[in-house]
């Protein structure tokens, strides 16, 4: 009995949760939230700087911690989303200058591929949250872009969820091997410029909002050494 009214009540939440995005798909907010009023350019132009600040002064930004927590505590309106990969030395919050809470809404994986559930995040972060943002970024030497291009050139195969994973990226290692440059770096770009195009293709939500300019969609690579994030888009 007590099962069944806990699967009534989270039935209940997930049914108020779809209201809530068809309401913001016309227009409509939940209470308390106040989407960012940065457009989609002015969006990338305070990451551009934020990365510059990273690279010319590469600390966190003085801030009241707990203040801040507080005030976001019941609500977000993230001004970017950053699909990004799940490598421990690519963290966007610190890359793009020292963001604090409440200001990036984040999905990753290892390679940022855009599976259901980073489409299903960008999503919502666009319609729900109204981030008018989205990056895809990609790194170098990413490990799983490397991964993929072993299995196009030894026909490595990667055991577990490790090869499915990776076989998402082998399209992208395919398509530029034999191309002049680093064939890691060169399958980082083009599985990012891919994915963003994904993004726009197959989002109905991503792609409606950015007919409307109220969303762009652009992909990027983050240098390891130098700090650099370059906006291919």
């Amino acid at each position: 009995m007590v099962l069944l009214r806990r699967r009534t009540v989270e039935r209940r939440g997930f049914l108020s949760l779809a209201a809530c995005g068809a309401l913001a798909v016309s227009g409509l907010r939940s209470p308390g939230l106040a989407a960012t009023a940065l457009s989609p350019d002015e969006a990338l132009t305070k990451l551009r700087d934020g990365n510059r600040k990273f690279i010319t002064a590469p600390r966190l930004c003085e801030e009241a911690m707990a203040n801040r927590r507080a005030a976001v505590a019941k609500a977000q309106s993230p001004w970017a989303t950053i699909l990004t990969c799940s490598d421990s030395r690519v963290s966007p919050e610190l890359i793009f200058g020292g963001i604090g809470l409440g200001e990036l809404f984040v999905a990753r994986n290892a390679g940022n591929m855009a599976d259901t559930a980073t489409m299903g995040t960008i999503e919502y972060g666009a319609e729900h949250l109204g981030s008018p943002l989205v990056v895809v970024l990609g790194h170098k030497r990413c490990g799983a872009a490397a991964a993929a291009c072993e299995v196009v050139e030894k026909q490595t195969a990667f055991p577990g969820s490790i090869g499915p994973m990776v076989d998402a990226i082998v399209p992208s290692a395919k398509a530029v091997h034999g191309l002049p440059g680093d064939f890691v770096d060169n399958t980082v770009r083009e599985s990012a410029r891919r994915t963003a195009a994904k993004i726009l293709s197959d989002s109905e939500i991503v792609a409606h909002l950015s007919h409307e300019r109220k969303v762009k969609v652009v992909y990027a690579r983050y240098d390891l050494d130098s700090g650099v994030v370059d906006f291919l888009s």
